[in-house]
């Protein structure tokens, strides 16, 4: 075992482009898109077209973004994992690297270290029913799931997708939401907090809506993500319509840090966040950590 560690020691020292996993990929912003008032999807290609064009990722999994001089965070991979002609990123301004993010223009270089972490599991999923609940920023690690899943309509049964804001302004993806309420091919209720003027569609938080359309469990998988007091009630209500712990999945990716297991600063009981999820299904979940639900 020491030996072997002393081999990779010597690798990563002697070849650390290639083999060193802090050192991340030079990239550029293709396009900026302004969801809300604070937050932003960036579109980026990896600056060495041989792995752009082989870049793959599969949904749920995250990348380490970085703006040189400024800092590193973790965001989930939200563009269709079909396609490779970009990837799209979604960050909320809440501190010095995500504010250096938002003060990004299109053309500007930063650093990717991707795909991180494990993802749902997709394809144990097909034949399912597949509800999506989803709060503000919430819908960015759903998004490329439930992209692939109408991708691939015809493997997988019913798809419900609820989504809460606390104001129509601070809807995320309203050019997808849009799409899909007109489509057949999934079933879209959105929510807001509070009733105001000329808003004709659901109302109340996210969880409250949920248990008021109390959709059925039976052979339905449930996928959640948002506020993390949003997933603590999501969580109890999906358990109250009487769906298995197995069968509700939700994603921690803002635990992580480091991205391969070595800071520590991700783990949860014997688990690292960034190695064994970012995607855990809520028997995992309480079986090491009651404190987090």
């Amino acid at each position: 075992m020491e030996n072997n560690k002393s081999n990779l020691k010597n690798k990563l020292n002697t070849n650390s482009e290639i083999l060193n996993p802090y050192v991340p990929e030079i990239s550029t912003v293709n396009k900026i898109i302004k969801e809300t008032a604070n937050i932003i999807s960036l579109q980026i290609k990896i600056d060495d077209e041989e792995k752009m064009k082989n870049f793959k990722f599969k949904p749920g999994q995250v990348g380490q973004l970085s703006v040189f001089g400024y800092g590193e965070s973790t965001f989930v991979i939200n563009s269709s994992p079909s396609k490779n002609d970009f990837l799209q990123f979604t960050v909320m301004k809440t501190g010095v690297t995500t504010s250096a993010i938002h003060n990004l223009n299109e053309g500007e270089k930063v650093g990717l270290r991707a795909p991180l972490g494990n993802w749902f599991p997709y394809e144990d999923m097909e034949g399912k029913n597949i509800l999506f609940v989803g709060g503000g920023i919430g819908l960015a690690p759903l998004r490329p799931l439930l992209l692939y899943m109408l991708e691939n309509r015809s493997k997988y049964e019913k798809l419900t997708f609820i989504y809460g804001a606390k104001t129509p302004e601070d809807v995320c993806f309203k050019y997808d939401i849009e799409d899909w309420e007109k489509s057949d091919d999934i079933e879209v209720f959105l929510t807001i907090d509070t009733a105001c003027y000329g808003w004709d569609k659901e109302v109340g938080l996210c969880p409250d809506v949920l248990e008021r359309l109390a959709p059925p469990p039976d052979n339905t998988v449930a996928i959640t993500c948002g506020p993390p007091i949003m997933i603590k009630y999501a969580l109890g209500v999906l358990e109250k319509l009487g769906f298995e712990n197995r069968t509700i999945y939700t994603t921690l990716e803002r635990r992580m840090k480091c991205g391969i297991g070595k800071c520590g600063r991700c783990n949860l009981g014997e688990k690292f966040v960034c190695v064994d999820g970012p995607v855990f299904n809520l028997e995992e979940l309480k079986s090491l950590s009651e404190s987090f639900i």
